[in-house]
């Protein structure tokens, strides 16, 4: 039984900080996306063992079902200028069913609702038309632009995070995607899948293992930090999602015949538990999900993970302890501190099992 001080802890943002010296924050990707390091978690014992990435297929049996997100990031970051010449930046997090636009917008506080952005060269603006609960946040609509999606493409910057301290280079294109990505809509990647490589997804193939996709665009979320010191009070942000029928029923049929359900990223942990029903299982549906997990919730969709380590008080490194235990968690971070595993997007990756 835990008691009432330890259950507390789970709540307080103080809990999920941690020491991290910067030179650790991987700047650029490793040269072979199957070479990073990979740190095994065991989450019943705490054990941890050093392995790489390619090694991962040592730890999944004939029978299991390995889910990948497959979202595409879009070249996100446009760079305009106002009507007086001012330079201004557009960060396209997510489209909405009426075509407008959630975006993170700099300078934020001299573009009021009314205000455009031109983009002079292709004859395009952007509107501001509302703000949103975020520091930055635009509701935008593009104007004179026939094929937003082409113009996206031609014009934008591929969006790596504001702790990769360089401008996107043209790598970038191809590194900040997974081999696997085919939907276009995500502002940011989701990073736990970028260490696969075609030849590795075939080895896990051949092994007899099932691999599935679902769909979640990542949007406003990611880029949401937790600020309330009790993290109950923090709320995430609603995110696309969607699950196929035939993805459903192989999940279902992977769990009957018992195998693992392996899920790559936080973004599939998300969108797998927000589907999962203990009474039928899995079932085909898509919509927009804004689950918050943190300790204290039991997942039940889920019997494995693969997951990149996150930022200290993040809403990310709040779920992997939900799954893995809290001091499982921390202990396995403060390994990965001392051994120089590299953190964030471009860096190294974790099993938990």
């Amino acid at each position: 039984m835990i008691e009432p001080s330890e259950q507390n802890k789970f709540y307080e943002l103080e809990t999920y900080r941690f020491d991290l010296p910067s030179h650790l924050i991987a700047q650029y990707p490793i040269d072979k996306r199957d070479h990073s390091r990979l740190l095994v978690l065991d989450k019943k014992t705490g054990a941890v063992e050093d392995r790489y990435f390619y090694d991962v297929v040592d730890y999944f049996s004939p029978g299991d079902t390995l889910v990948l997100n497959e979202t595409r990031v879009i070249p996100a970051r446009l760079y305009g200028q106002k009507d007086t010449g001012a330079r201004v930046e557009v960060f396209l997090l997510q489209r909405q069913a009426d075509g407008n636009w959630e975006a993170l917008v700099r300078p934020a506080k001299r573009l009021k609702p009314g205000s455009r952005v031109l983009f002079e060269e292709e004859g395009v603006e952007i509107e501001i038309l509302a703000d949103l609960d975020i520091a930055g946040g635009k509701l935008v609509r593009f104007n004179h632009c026939e094929d937003e999606w082409g113009f996206i493409e031609r014009v934008g910057n591929m969006p790596l995070p504001p702790y990769i301290n360089r401008a996107a280079e043209e790598s970038d294109k191809c590194r900040y995607q997974t081999v696997f990505g085919v939907q276009s809509g995500s502002s940011a990647a989701p990073t736990a899948g970028l260490h696969f490589t075609e030849e590795l997804l075939e080895i896990i193939k051949n092994k007899g293992i099932n691999i599935e996709t679902v769909l979640l665009h990542v949007g406003l979320g990611t880029f949401r930090p937790v600020n309330s010191e009790d993290i109950r009070d923090h709320h995430m942000h609603y995110e696309s999602y969607k699950m196929t029928e035939e993805t459903a029923q192989r999940l279902n049929q992977t769990r009957r015949n018992g195998g693992k359900i392996i899920a790559v990223g936080t973004t599939v942990v998300r969108t797998l538990e927000t589907i999962y029903n203990e009474d039928y299982g899995y079932c085909g549906q898509s919509g927009e999900t804004n689950k918050f997990i943190y300790p204290g919730y039991e997942l039940k969709g889920i019997d494995r993970m693969i997951t990149n380590f996150h930022l200290p008080g993040s809403s990310l490194i709040m779920l992997v302890s939900a799954f893995s235990g809290l001091d499982h968690t921390m202990q396995a971070y403060r390994h990965a501190v001392d051994n120089e595993y590299r953190f964030f997007s471009y860096g190294d990756a974790m099993l938990i099992r």
